[in-house]
């Protein structure tokens, strides 16, 4: 048996000296998956809410993506055990203007996730991720009624729940006609990141604001469609302070991308 000595391998904790028990091993992270986006337009001054004045100004914009992801470090050792690689994911973004001529970017106020795994590499990326269940309608390449093929007519369903509550539901229908990215896929993405200090627990975290380092992307191509979106009341989760929501536009797809580590957004 190998003794444990002060030193660590763990990039997270646990810490032990071979560091294989670590819940999230260090970069590059690769991630592959399905996803389901959904563009909305919402009242922009109800977006001070959600984001914060350092992040940027709402434009009344954002995006919801629905993705079911398989993921795995360099030596792809989760692909093995996917239940180490694989969990669905709702991501909201909120489309905002940088002051001092930044350009468009999005930021992520809420992004709820079903693994542990993705939560801490979420965190660490300024990603604000938290337990919750989300169910997509998968495509698969088959011409079947089971298979919603990513072509015209074929109708998908995306929902999310936390805490057993309902809190987003969409529908979409495809028009099998090409697609432009949205939300996440079309424009950097900041969020915040901060600790707080238990040993000056009277001292809130200041956060400060990070972007993923996001290369090697692929991607099969977007279909677009149109679709239906509804926030719920939650008596925690707050994305119905958004209000009334108004679906523009929607897409699906396949992509791929590596995330090598954060940069200052």
């Amino acid at each position: 048996m190998p003794s444990f000595s002060s030193s660590s391998s763990s990039f997270t904790p646990p810490f032990t000296s071979s560091g294989r028990s670590a819940l999230v091993q260090a970069p590059p992270w690769h991630y592959a998956g399905w996803l389901v986006n959904v563009a909305f337009a919402f009242d922009a001054a109800r977006g001070s809410l959600l984001v914060p004045a350092e992040a940027g100004r709402p434009t009344g914009r954002g995006c919801i993506h629905f993705a079911d992801w398989q993921s795995c470090g360099n030596d792809g050792r989760e692909l093995l055990d996917p239940v180490y690689a694989q969990y669905r994911e709702t991501i909201v973004v909120l489309e905002v203007e940088a002051e001092q001529g930044a350009g468009t970017r999005f930021f992520c106020p809420l992004i709820y996730v079903d693994q542990d795994i993705s939560l801490l590499r979420g965190w660490l990326q300024g990603w604000p991720k938290k337990i919750g269940q989300t169910w997509v309608t998968r495509s698969l390449p088959l011409a079947h009624p089971a298979a919603a093929p990513a072509a015209a007519g074929s109708r998908l369903g995306a929902s999310l729940s936390v805490k057993e509550r309902r809190l987003v539901d969409a529908t979409v229908v495809l028009s099998g006609e090409k697609a432009e990215r949205l939300g996440f896929l079309a424009a950097p993405t900041i969020g915040a990141i901060g600790w707080p200090d238990l040993t000056q627990p009277h001292v809130p975290a200041a956060p400060r604001y990070l972007r993923a380092d996001i290369v090697d992307r692929v991607e099969s191509g977007w279909t677009g469609g149109s679709a239906t979106l509804q926030f719920h009341d939650h008596p925690v989760e707050e994305l119905a302070l958004l209000g009334e929501v108004q679906a523009t536009q929607a897409s699906a797809g396949w992509m791929g991308l590596t995330v090598r580590g954060a940069l200052a957004a």
